[in-house]
C-alpha cells in the first residue's frame, strides 16, 4: 500500500516549543516532523494556510452524548458533527445521561457499540462510579475506560446515584492501583432544600446551589486524595472561593487537577433575564466577579484545563414557556462553540493561542491518559489539526449549530476566531464553508 504525504504550511503553528512559521509533514496520519523550511517531496500534496493558524486538534474530555436511550437529547452522529465544525477532534463521553449508565462492563459495551461508525472525529469513555459497582471498576479498566466520574450530589437522573465517602473509600484504592483517575461533580450538602423564591429568577436558582458547597465538596476531595494518593479531578468548577483550597492541594504535591467551562468564563448571572432556563446549569454560573477570579485562575495555570461540560437536553425539558429555574433540566449545550467562546475570553485578558491549546488540547489528552497520541502537535502524534482564524469575528446562528437540538445561550451573540478547517489523522473532516467532508472515520480510543 503506497504511504499518503501531506505538508501542512503556516505562518502560525501553534507546538510546544511556541508559535512560528513552519511546515508540518504528515505521513499516513501521524505528523511526521516540523520545521521551518521543508523540501517537499515528490507527489506530496501542500496545503498553504496563510496565516490562518494551525492548531493540534482540540480534546474536549467532557461531554454528555446520551446515546443509547437519550438519542432525543443528543446522540453521538450530531454530537461528533457539532465537534468537528469546532475544531474538536477528540471527545470523552460522560457515563450520564444514556441508558444503561456506563456503570458496568456490559454497559460499557452497550455505549461503545452505540458509537461505533457514527461518530465524525475519535472519541473515548469515561465509566462511573456509584453505590454497588466497585467490582466492575477494573474489568471497565482494562476493556479501555479512560477514568471515573463520581457525583457527590444527586446527579438528576436515577440511574446514576451519588456516591458516599464510604463508596469512595472503597473505589478509590482501586482506581489508584489502576493508575486512572477520579472526575468528581463537586457539590456536597447533608440536604437539597425545596427550591425557595420566584421561580423564573435566575437569582433563586443562584441561591439554591451555594458556592459553599463547591468548597466543602472541593476539602472533602483533597482529604481523600490525600488519603489515598487517587489522581482527582474536579469537573466544571463554578466557585472561585475554592481556588484557594486547590492551589494549597497543588502545593502540597498531591495529584489534584480541575477544569472549568466555556458558560463559567463567558456568562455572569447579573446578565440571566428573568426565565432564561437555557442558561441553567449545576453547578450555576455565578457573579461577574466570580468570573474574573477563575479567568485569572485559567491564566495562571491553577485551572488545568477548560471543557465544554456539554449537556443538552430536549427543548421542552428546559421549560422555556413557563420559564421556570425550578424544573428546568441543567445543562449548557455548547460542544460547538466552546473554541471560539474561550478564545473570545481569553483575547479579552490578554492570553494566547499557547494557553488556549495548553487548557484544550495538551492538558485534556493529557487527563484522558491519550498524550501518546492526541493533544499536540509533535512528531509521532496523530495529525489532528484545526485550521483557526483568530481575529475573525461572527454571531452564533442557530441555522448553524448542529447539536442535535439548537436551543443554547450563545445564540446571538459575537465570538471571535472561527474555526475553519478540521483534519483527523492527517484528513480533512469539516470545512466552513463545505461542512462535513468525508466518511466518518472517528475511531474508539481505549486506554492503553
Amino acid at each position: 500500500m503506497s504511504s499518503s504525504l501531506t505538508v501542512f504550511r503556516s505562518e502560525r503553528v501553534v507546538t510546544p516549543e511556541g508559535t512560528r512559521a513552519a511546515a508540518v509533514v504528515v505521513r499516513d496520519g501521524r505528523i511526521e516532523g516540523i520545521d521551518a523550511t521543508v523540501d517537499v517531496p515528490r507527489g506530496a500534496q501542500v496545503v498553504d494556510l496563510g496565516k490562518d493558524a494551525l492548531l493540534p486538534g482540540i480534546v474536549d474530555s467532557h461531554a454528555h452524548i446520551n446515546e443509547p436511550g437519550r438519542t432525543d437529547w443528543e446522540g453521538f452522529a450530531t454530537a461528533t458533527a457539532a465537534a468537528a465544525a469546532g475544531g474538536i477532534t477528540t471527545v470523552v463521553d460522560m457515563p450520564l445521561n444514556s441508558i444503561p449508565a456506563t456503570t458496568s462492563l456490559a454497559a460499557l459495551r452497550t455505549k461503545a457499540e452505540s458509537a461505533s461508525g457514527q461518530c465524525a472525529i475519535d472519541y473515548g469513555l469515561w465509566g462511573g462510579v456509584i453505590p454497588g459497582n466497585a467490582g466492575e471498576l477494573q474489568a471497565m479498566v482494562d476493556a479501555g475506560t479512560l477514568g471515573f466520574k463520581a457525583f457527590l450530589v444527586h446527579s438528576g437522573v436515577d440511574e446514576f446515584p451519588a456516591a458516599t465517602r464510604d463508596v469512595l473509600n472503597t473505589a478509590m484504592p482501586l482506581l489508584a492501583r489502576a493508575g486512572v483517575p477520579l472526575l468528581v461533580h463537586a457539590e456536597l450538602t447533608d440536604h437539597e432544600p425545596p427550591f425557595a423564591g420566584d421561580v423564573r429568577a435566575y437569582a433563586s436558582y443562584l441561591a439554591s446551589r451555594p458556592a459553599a458547597w463547591e468548597v466543602d465538596a472541593i476539602r472533602m476531595m483533597i482529604d481523600l486524595c490525600r488519603e489515598h494518593r487517587t489522581p482527582v479531578h474536579i469537573v466544571h468548577l463554578s466557585a472561585a472561593d475554592a481556588l484557594d483550597d486547590i492551589a494549597k492541594a497543588k502545593a502540597e504535591g498531591l495529584p489534584f487537577t480541575v477544569e472549568t467551562c466555556p458558560h463559567y468564563l463567558t456568562f455572569s448571572a447579573e446578565e440571566i433575564e428573568a426565565g432564561a432556563t437555557h442558561f441553567k446549569c449545576a453547578p450555576p454560573i455565578r457573579e461577574a466577579e466570580n468570573r474574573e477570579r477563575l479567568w485569572r485562575a485559567v491564566g495562571s495555570g491553577l485551572i488545568d484545563l477548560v471543557v465544554s461540560d456539554h449537556s443538552p437536553c430536549t427543548p421542552a425539558l428546559k421549560k422555556l414557556e413557563a420559564g421556570d429555574f425550578s424544573g428546568a433540566w441543567g445543562g449548557i449545550a455548547g460542544l460547538q462553540l466552546s473554541v471560539s467562546a474561550v478564545w473570545t475570553g481569553m483575547r479579552a485578558h490578554g492570553l494566547g493561542l499557547d494557553v488556549l491549546v495548553e487548557r484544550m488540547a495538551r492538558r485534556t489528552a493529557a487527563l484522558a491518559g491519550l498524550s501518546g497520541r492526541k493533544g499536540a502537535l509533535k512528531p509521532g502524534l496523530d495529525a489532528d489539526f484545526v485550521v483557526f482564524a483568530p481575529e475573525t469575528r461572527f454571531k452564533v446562528a442557530p441555522e448553524d449549530i448542529r447539536h442535535r437540538h439548537r436551543l443554547t445561550p450563545y445564540a446571538g451573540r459575537e465570538l471571535e476566531g472561527r474555526v475553519m478547517r478540521t483534519y483527523l489523522r492527517g484528513q480533512r473532516i469539516f470545512d466552513a464553508t463545505e461542512g462535513l467532508t468525508g466518511p466518518r472515520i472517528g475511531q474508539w480510543l481505549p486506554r492503553g
